[in-house]
């Protein structure tokens, strides 16, 4: 028989994997009340793109590059239909992307002000396909810190995020 103390703890317990189990069970809901399409980030650094959702699915694509950005396009349970920059699509286990923002440089060498004005003080390049992390876009800017290096780019020059989104 319990005493008094050990029933209060073993109810306390009960409610805390109770919530979680409800926290966990929500989750994939929650995601589909995004709207589509919608960016997201490749987490690891080796990732599988398969012909459906499904690990029983053969692999048609590995990437190799964490932080890459794909668009998502499609969600089935706990697995999501992305497309590359190159425009190709497959799905993707959403464990292996994240909601935090990044973008790839396209076409040419992409300044990076230290303000979102072209007249501002230059502080780095960026290459083509240099990916970094996406802090906040406005008005066609974002703020785009590569390892430490930040600056404004235009968002015309990355791929990863619309040219009139805002980001916060």
């Amino acid at each position: 028989m319990l005493d008094p103390a050990q029933t209060m703890l073993k109810s306390r317990l009960f409610k805390v994997v109770s919530l979680g189990m409800a926290l966990l069970l929500a989750a994939p809901s929650m995601a589909q009340e995004r709207k589509l399409p919608y960016w997201a980030a490749i987490t690891a650094n080796d990732a599988l793109m398969r012909t459906g959702p499904g690990r029983n699915y053969p692999a048609t694509w590995r990437y190799r590059r964490a932080q890459l950005p794909v668009q998502v396009v499609q969600i089935h349970e706990s697995w999501r239909k992305v497309r590359d920059r190159d425009g190709t699509e497959g799905w993707m286990a959403a464990v292996l992307l994240s909601a935090k923002r990044s973008a790839l440089v396209v076409g040419n060498v992409l300044p990076m002000y230290a303000a979102p004005d072209t007249r501002s003080r230059l502080r780095w390049r960026a290459e083509p396909g240099v990916v970094g992390k996406i802090r906040h876009c406005a008005d066609g800017w974002c703020e785009f810190d590569v390892k430490g290096k930040t600056g404004y780019v235009e968002t015309r020059g990355l791929w990863g995020v619309s040219a009139d989104e805002t980001v916060d």
